[in-house]
């Protein structure tokens, strides 16, 4: 999901530098891929089809990015921040002798066609804008959920099969078995979410959220600290060391409102924050801000939300 996610921020980009949009696709039989890279109003698909590349590979994949660029040129390329991401974005770059930056949060583009990028550093204590003006191509890695879909369209763009015989297909890596991972419900595709901070005192407390999760079949999320203090699976964690999430509804409880919370669920449709600290950095961003205990809070939001259900 998150290729058709940067298909919408590429074609954005290139309305400034009056670029065309591609999309690469590597694989063995890869028809439905095409079929939906079109259907997000990419210009054109670059399709990578032989049964060698059944399996991510990262040192086969490597040799087709690198065929890709070689042929090419190309300005910009997205990559998506997931795991497989992370490992083949940093040796596509070091192959093309380009810088990378990962886990961007914002992503401009100059009328000189210089990409910026644009993500929290020093601690999440500064925005820095990176500008790579004089290596191509400029490439960066982006979490999903940081930008939005882009609508479906009547497909106009082209697909284009390259010729594979001539990509060095050898590798020092052998798959010897593969372990299926169970399905497990991931915070990011969640609609409503109740993110508890460290202003809950005791594990044992988190007990007085429940009745608002079943009123609202809500996720519980969290932050880092409670994710140091044991109580939750570090897949709860909302933040650019957790997950990134853009709900229709986020109750924030307790939470301190650091940049790196902040980046990770700011794009949410409905944003509601409790906190005892009046000058919290998440009231900035947040449609309602309730200045309270979370103790004294909870009960009387858990009021509120049966005599809506109610009413």
């Amino acid at each position: 999901p998150v290729s058709w996610e940067l298909i919408g921020k590429a074609k954005e980009l290139a309305k400034n530098s009056k670029e065309e949009v591609f999309a690469i696709v590597c694989g063995n039989d890869v028809s439905n891929i095409v079929a939906q890279a079109l259907s997000y109003g990419v210009d054109k698909v670059y399709i990578y089809q032989d049964d060698a590349f059944k399996d991510f590979n990262v040192e086969i994949y490597t040799n087709v990015a690198e065929a890709f660029f070689n042929k090419y040129q190309n300005n910009v390329i997205l990559f998506g921040g997931t795991p497989l991401g992370r490992s083949f974005a940093p040796k596509v770059a070091a192959r093309l002798k380009t810088g990378l930056t990962a886990d961007c949060t914002m992503l401009d583009m100059t009328d000189e066609k210089d990409l910026l990028q644009i993500r929290p550093a020093f601690g999440g204590n500064i925005m820095a804008k990176i500008h790579t003006p004089n290596d191509r191509p400029q490439m960066a890695t982006i979490r999903y959920k940081m930008f939005d879909k882009p609508n479906i369209v009547k497909p106009f763009g082209e697909a284009i099969y390259e010729d594979t015989k001539d990509i060095n297909k050898s590798t020092n890596i052998k798959i010897i078995d593969h372990y299926p991972k169970p399905k497990a419900k991931d915070i990011s595709d969640a609609e409503v979410i109740i993110a508890v901070g460290r202003a809950f005192k005791k594990e044992k407390d988190l007990d007085l959220i429940e009745p608002l999760r079943k009123k609202l079949n809500a996720e519980i999320a969290c932050t880092r600290p409670l994710i140091e203090n044991g109580w939750f699976d570090a897949k709860k964690q909302i933040g650019l060391s957790g997950r990134t999430v853009k709900p229709k509804l986020i109750i924030n409880l307790g939470i301190s409102g650091a940049v790196q919370y902040i980046e990770g669920m700011k794009d949410s449709e409905l944003i509601i924050s409790v906190n005892k600290d009046r000058h919290n950095k998440l009231f900035d961003i947040s449609h309602y801000a309730l200045v309270g205990d979370i103790y004294e809070v909870l009960p009387e939001l858990n009021k509120l939300v049966d005599q809506i259900l109610e009413g």
